[in-house]
């Protein structure tokens, strides 16, 4: 029957849109793209102007198969991919794939999959942007270049498997340098002197009369109190000193509400409010754009498109955020007029608009029922941001208390500062109030209320306490944190951020532990290579500014041949100077102690993609490999196994047997080596310097280097009384 056919990327989003549109017109998914570069080998013809080879992968084949027949019963082909430079790619290659014939062809954008956004936009079709096609055959071919021509050559100098991407390379950079920087570091020592004081006459209802004031003057100076005798030789001078309030400041301050996210800033949150990594946060996040069936209402896109750098909110969605506000909360609780955010990326793309909720109407608890716990959590901080940012900023007031310690019979002077804050007006923050890195320093707005002082005012003394402090290194990156980086510096898109960190980690170049990436020493290894021999690869600004030239390419600004050629003569130099000059480098390999059961040489562990694997020495003579088990130095109670750490599908760590599923013997709390020296039994960790015998459920006290050191104990009670 001939009609109209629309191809979208999504079987999901495919079966949304076509209730949407009705009768006469057919929705497929393409499930992604179709046509690619080959896998075994480069696939671009640098002598002929990059020229890429593109072929359909075998497991696109039935799709593609399938997208034919039904293109031969349409009279009409309307492309539906992303709203993106990768979903333009993804039209094209639609197009020159599907054998559309003298069939018109146009494309049209969904930036949410709601009734009204699907039918209006297909009122506006257009071309395929070519341009923006352009751009993304330069970023694959660069990609193809970098990939294809240093990885066979880390494989011959260091070891097979390895791997080098464009962007992910400068990405392993950042990481590595940071943990250079932690290895440098020395702590500077010095001190504080803090004064508990409380103030006088009865407690009020709001706050405690007790509160802490640190020293800021000796005589009008700033104190350097660089140890603990200088601490202590402050302490005694203070011994007896009488409180004095000297001034009391006090400011309001607004806060406004922070902008609607971005893909950045929504990774970033959803980091630090729900412990989710960057994939998990995308994969939720398209399952929420591509539709939700909510019952009577059908499918339904819950939020716009994900993958954005623009901070841009329709008109219409900003209006019906304040009429929302006015209705449930007030009119006191709407800012003055629509509030608008300037985008933080001069590289951004405005015509898209930040991730919000396509209605405000659909609240979270109105949609919860519908929604897996992951979803609605995801969905939830989306709402939530969105319509806090045509909320009334908040009014936080701040105080500030100078005091004066007088030392009987002294003539130095010494001066204390308290501060504190009260919200005066919540605002926006009665709905929603924005996280922090947890490395971020803390700020007046911070700190707990003060009691009502007044200038004169004699303060009771409590106690003072010297607090010593060192200067700390920068902390490891978090993913939230190095997304942040990477978008500060120009390192890659919206669409990139998560599969750069998923291929590092990938790769065995970081490891995440404690929720921070840190590099591996193989990573470490391949950083240094390619700094040597590859410098403007992993160099920062060089990396950035190719972002910028493919954004050139999409806005028509520069062609792609000239661009490519550009990278690629000194690129191609390099390649050359390295595989005469780059040494052969053992990659760090850790010995077994065992010999391989097939060929009788040394098992060795090795990084491949899913981390560590045990493999033989003889390789590629023996190919005999098997998994890496991180074992703890104890056996199975069981069946005297060794114990092994394992990871449960939520990556929270346990112990088990190496002979699983054979044996199914699990523990939460880490086994340690040494046995029961009542029973024999297995300990486990029971908190520090303890540990809890299996078999007889006896406590001990443990010493990490002499083993156990006491007798058992229960309930307070030494096993030998």
């Amino acid at each position: 029957m001939a009609g109209k056919l629309v191809i979208v990327e999504s079987p999901a989003k495919a079966k949304t849109i076509e209730k949407y549109l009705g009768r006469g017109y057919e929705v497929r998914a393409s499930l992604g793209h179709v046509r690619d570069l080959p896998k075994s080998k480069l696939g671009v013809d640098i002598d002929r102007d990059f020229a890429p080879h593109y072929l359909v992968p075998r497991e696109k084949a039935a799709r593609v198969k399938e997208l034919k027949s039904r293109v031969k019963q349409a009279d009409e082909i309307i492309l539906a991919t992303d709203p993106d430079r990768e979903g333009e790619a993804i039209a094209w290659h639609l197009a020159e794939t599907i054998d559309v014939g003298d069939r018109p062809v146009s494309r049209v954008e969904f930036h949410e999959i709601t009734r009204a956004a699907v039918l209006d936009a297909m009122k506006h079709p257009r071309r395929i942007n070519y341009q923006q096609v352009n751009a993304q055959q330069a970023r694959r071919i660069l990609d193809r270049l970098v990939g294809y021509q240093i990885s066979p050559l880390l494989w011959k100098k260091v070891q097979r498997g390895l791997s080098a991407g464009r962007v992910q390379s400068a990405a392993l950079r950042i990481v590595v340098e940071r943990e250079r920087e932690i290895d440098a570091f020395v702590p500077v020592e010095s001190w504080s002197i803090e004064a508990e004081l409380a103030k006088q006459g009865p407690v009020r209802r709001r706050t405690s009369n007790n509160f802490t004031a640190t020293l800021q003057e000796v005589n009008k100076k700033k104190p350097e109190i660089r140890d603990e005798a200088g601490a202590n030789d402050l302490l005694t001078k203070l011994a007896g000193a009488a409180f004095r309030v000297e001034e009391v400041r006090t400011r309001q301050q607004q806060r406004q509400p922070a902008a609607p996210f971005t893909t950045s800033t929504l990774q970033q949150e959803a980091s630090r409010k729900l412990s989710f990594g960057t994939s998990k946060t995308m994969v939720v996040a398209q399952q929420l754009y591509e539709g939700i069936d909510l019952g009577k209402e059908g499918s339904v896109g819950l939020i716009s498109y994900m993958r954005t750098d623009s901070t841009n909110v329709s008109l219409t969605a900003v209006d019906e955020a304040r009429k929302y506000i006015g209705e449930v909360h007030g009119a006191e609780m709407l800012s003055d007029s629509p509030r608008a955010y300037r985008t933080r990326s001069r590289l951004a793309q405005e015509a898209h608009e930040a991730i919000r909720p396509t209605s405000v109407y659909r609240t979270p608890v109105d949609v919860a029922s519908h929604l897996s716990r992951d979803q609605a959590r995801l969905y939830e901080l989306i709402w939530k941001r969105f319509v806090a940012t045509q909320m009334a900023p908040a009014r936080i007031e701040i105080t500030s208390v100078d005091i004066a310690a007088e030392p009987v019979g002294s003539p130095d002077r010494y001066r204390f500062r308290a501060a504190g804050s009260v919200i005066a007006f919540q605002g926006f923050l009665s709905l929603n109030q924005e996280s922090r890195d947890e490395d971020a320093a803390a700020t007046d707005e911070d700190r707990k209320p003060l009691p009502e002082l007044a200038s004169g005012e004699l303060l009771d003394f409590v106690k003072l306490e010297p607090e010593q402090h060192f200067t700390q290194p920068p902390p490891r990156f978090s993913e939230a944190s190095l997304v942040r980086v990477l978008e500060e510096k120009g390192i890659g898109r919206p669409s990139t951020y998560a599969p750069i960190i998923a291929t590092i980690r990938a790769r065995g170049y970081v490891t995440v532990a404690e929720r921070r990436l840190e590099p591996t020493e193989l990573g470490t290894l391949v950083t240094g290579l390619l700094v040597t021999y590859f410098p403007g690869i992993v160099d920062i600004d060089f990396t950035a500014g190719l972002e910028e030239r493919l954004d050139d390419i999409a806005e028509g600004r520069k062609e792609m041949v000239p661009v490519l050629r550009e990278f690629y003569g000194p690129f191609a130099g390099a390649l050359a100077a390295a595989d005469l000059e780059m040494e052969h480098v053992q990659a760090p390999i850790e010995l077994v102690g065992e010999d391989c059961e097939k060929c009788g040489k040394p098992l060795w562990v090795k990084w491949g993609r899913f981390g560590k694997f045990i493999a033989c020495s003889g390789f590629p003579d023996c190919r005999n490999t098997r998994p890496f088990l991180n074992k703890v130095g104890a056996f199975c109670p069981e069946c005297e196994a060794p114990i092994v750490e394992r990871r449960s599908r939520n990556r929270k760590r346990f112990y088990g047997c190496s002979r699983y599923p054979e044996c199914n013997w699990v523990s939460w709390a880490r086994p340690v080596p040494q046995p029961c020296p009542t029973c024999g039994g297995l300990m486990v960790e029971a908190g520090r310097g303890r540990a809890k015998c299996t078999r007889c459920g006896l406590t001990h006290q443990i010493d990490e280097h002499d083993g156990l050191v006491e007798p058992a104990i229960t309930n307070g009670v030494s096993a030998a009384s």
